[in-house]
């Protein structure tokens, strides 16, 4: 895995939409920010395209993508918005470019279809953050906007677990991290861009959807054989699933019925993905799972 070197001051970075489409004056606040770390910007004519729920073409969206990677000026790409989109642009993609130029790739939830991909198909460690429309929008928090900071200069991430969940207990186990949004992990079993758990952690997280959803989801990684296969379970935040119906199982007795039979450490309760605060993380670099005092150390994601 190829880790992008760090940002400097002065780099130039460049803010894409992949999925759908953003709102534009919010990421053009985020530009403020991103000028104010000392950074210069560039938009991609994705920020500012709408065709239905896609923030443009999938080749206007490819294209937007292939000049971030390929333009020598620019050190790393932020991801406008979510919602979806980005699967789409997969079989579009030239990762042997990619690979020749590895750069920060920033963003997460639909994203996570490309952080699979440019893991799997370019070797790149990419980073799992909030993304450039709600960093730009009121009442983003001062521990989001830090995450930021890891991308400047190489430094450990340490995070403690929320939950008092009582899952299999271990003493740690450290290994590459790999996964991202569950429904968008679901989707691409079956395809050239699956994730790969074979001896990773696997991250997961996700919003609004309702616990059976949920178990369905979990039930079909099971059924891929992707659970077996893993060396650790982290769970970061849930939101909006809780159940609209009386009966129904609980999260935590989702994963003991699919998870907790084969013995995999598993950790839970950890500001990633859809809440704030959003601290962001690297993928493809190894994390450490601690089950003594219940932390994650996440090694460097940038040289």
């Amino acid at each position: 895995m190829q880790r992008p070197s760090c940002l400097q001051p002065g780099d130039t970075v460049m803010i894409v939409a992949p999925s759908s489409p953003a709102d534009f004056d919010k990421v053009l606040l985020m530009k403020q920010k991103l000028e104010a770390m000392g950074l210069r910007v560039l938009l991609g004519d994705s920020a500012a395209r709408q065709r239905g729920y896609l923030a443009g073409t999938d080749a206007a969206r490819a294209d937007d993508l292939h000049l971030a990677f390929s333009h020598p000026a620019v050190k790393a790409v932020f991801c406008a918005r979510g919602g979806y989109g980005s699967a789409r642009l997969l079989s579009l993609l030239d990762f042997p470019l990619i690979r020749r130029n590895p750069k920060i790739f920033w963003g997460y939830s639909d994203v996570t279809a490309l952080h699979l991909a440019f893991g799997r198909h370019a070797g790149l460690v990419t980073f799992h953050g909030p993304m450039m429309e709600e960093c730009g929008g009121g009442g983003v928090d001062a521990m989001t906007l830090s995450s930021f900071e890891q991308l400047f200069t190489p430094q450990f991430i340490m995070l403690a677990a929320q939950d008092e969940y009582i899952y299999p207990s271990f003493s740690s186990v450290t290994a590459p991290l790999t996964g991202g949004n569950l429904t968008v992990l679901a989707s691409t079993l079956g395809t050239p861009y699956e994730v790969d758990t074979g001896g990773k952690i696997l991250f997961l997280e996700d919003i609004g959807e309702e616990p059976y959803r949920l178990d369905r989801m979990l039930n079909q990684l099971k059924l891929a054989g992707k659970l077996q296969q893993c060396a650790g379970l982290i769970l970061g935040s849930f939101s909006d699933c809780a159940p609209k119906r009386q009966s129904s199982l609980s999260l935590p007795e989702i994963i003991y019925d699919h998870v907790v039979p084969y013995g995999i450490p598993i950790l839970s309760g950890f500001p990633l993905g859809h809440c704030r605060p959003h601290q962001g993380i690297p993928f493809g670099v190894p994390v450490t799972m601690n089950g003594e005092d219940q932390t994650l150390v996440f090694e460097p994601g940038v040289k």
